[in-house]
C-alpha cells in the first residue's frame, strides 16, 4: 500500500497544475463545441437560427467569460513549481444551469432559437474564461519565475 501512496500523491499534484486544468477545460470546450455545432447545423438548416447570430452571440459572451476567469481560485505553488487551480463552483453551476435550460427549452419547438442562443452563449463564456485563465496563469508564472518572459 505504501508503494501506491506516493504515486497517488504525485498524480494528485499533477492534476492540480494549471497545465492539466487548462488542457481539461480546452477539451471540454472542444467537446461542447462539437455537440453544439451538430444542433447549429440542424437549426440553421431549418431556418430557426443564422450563422451570423451564432457568431454575434458567441463573441458577445466572451467578455463575460473573461470576467468569470477572475474568480477562479489559483495560486503559485513554489513546491510544485507551478500554478495550481481550484474548482470554481459558481462557474460549474452556471454552465450546468445553462446546459439544462438549453435541453429543456430545446424540446419546445417555438423556443428553438432561444436554445441556440443559450448554446452560443455557453461557448462564448467557456472560450472567454479559458483565455482569461490562460492569461492569469501566465502572469503568475512570470511573477514567480516559473517561466522566462
Amino acid at each position: 500500500m505504501d508503494k501506491i501512496s506516493p504515486f497517488l500523491k504525485s498524480l494528485r499534484d499533477e492534476m492540480k497544475k494549471s497545465r492539466y486544468k487548462i488542457w481539461l477545460r480546452a477539451f471540454l470546450f472542444v467537446q461542447f463545441s462539437a455537440i453544439f455545432f451538430v444542433y447549429f447545423f440542424r437549426d440553421v438548416g431549418h431556418g430557426y437560427f443564422k450563422w451570423e447570430w451564432v457568431a454575434l452571440v458567441f463573441v458577445s459572451f466572451i467578455p463575460l467569460g473573461f470576467l468569470l476567469s477572475l474568480i477562479v481560485p489559483m495560486k503559485a505553488d513554489v513546491g510544485l513549481g507551478a500554478v495550481t487551480l481550484s474548482l470554481d463552483k459558481f462557474y460549474l453551476f452556471l454552465i450546468w444551469f445553462l446546459v439544462i435550460a438549453k435541453l429543456i427549452i430545446g424540446r419546445i419547438p417555438p423556443f428553438t432559437p432561444e436554445a441556440d442562443f443559450i448554446m452560443a452563449a455557453i461557448m462564448g463564456i467557456m472560450f472567454g474564461r479559458l483565455g482569461g485563465i490562460g492569461l492569469r496563469v501566465r502572469r503568475l508564472k512570470l511573477q514567480h519565475g516559473f517561466i522566462k518572459a
